[in-house]
């Protein structure tokens, strides 16, 4: 199994009910299709670089993950056909990157804790 990471960012017009099922239906989607999930954050509305069909906020999750490489077509393909999802981007985590994810969730944990 291969390490992943994909960030997406929703468009900021629905309501934190809907966001919240978006980020499920992609979970859901990794999940279905054998991947695991590692990780799962909401990063919450942060402006844009630049504006993406006329808007210029967006909600942004994070979803690190382990599966096998057709998954990632798939999830992309729904990404993809999923109008409320305006950009998104899945890599390969080689065994740095994982290490590193690793130690910024163990900070990110201990952060919360205090």
């Amino acid at each position: 199994m291969n390490n992943y990471e994909t960030v997406f960012i929703v468009t900021p017009v629905l309501s934190d009910q809907q966001v919240q099922e978006v980020a499920d239906k992609f979970q859901g989607v990794i999940t279905e299709n054998g991947g695991q999930i590692v990780n799962r954050e909401a990063w919450g509305l942060k402006k844009l670089a630049y504006p993406i069909q006329k808007k210029t906020t967006g909600f942004y999750f994070l979803i690190e993950f382990a599966g096998e490489g057709p998954i990632i077509n798939t999830l992309e393909t729904q990404f993809r056909r999923d109008e409320r999802v305006i950009r998104f981007l899945t890599f390969k985590q080689d065994k740095f990157a994982v290490e590193y994810a690793a130690k910024r969730r163990a900070k990110l944990s201990n952060k919360q804790e205090e």
